[in-house]
């Protein structure tokens, strides 16, 4: 029964992940009146939920080193694309997801190594 529980709150976290994304991408890129702080609540909320349920211990690592490029390369990569508004839409939507994301993640980690 606990392994069903736990599938059940991993695809509830996959499907956060891929609706998040697919938000990001539509709103960050200006359709349907681009990003609003309703969007952008919407968007770190996802990135909560996808921490707190569709990382497993393993899968830590990775996303943390991941995260931290993407983190990275979006904030300094406004410079760059910050000229073509629908870029620049799109980097901080992802920001929006990924920096929450990453926090819950990283948080989990050092629990994880304290108890060890």
């Amino acid at each position: 029964m606990a392994k069903s529980g736990k599938k059940v709150w991993k695809l509830i976290g996959s499907w956060g992940f891929l609706i998040g994304v697919l938000i990001a991408l539509i709103f960050g890129y200006g359709l349907f009146g681009g990003l609003t702080t309703g969007v952008l609540y919407v968007l770190v909320i996802i990135g909560l939920i996808i921490g707190l349920l569709n990382i497993a211990n393993e899968e830590s690592s990775p996303l943390l080193m991941s995260g931290a490029v993407l983190i990275i390369a979006s904030a300094l990569g406004q410079g760059v694309v910050g000229t073509i508004p629908q870029l620049s839409g799109i980097l901080d939507a992802l920001l929006a997801i990924f920096v929450p994301t990453t926090i819950i993640v990283a948080i989990k980690n050092v629990f994880s190594l304290a108890r060890n």
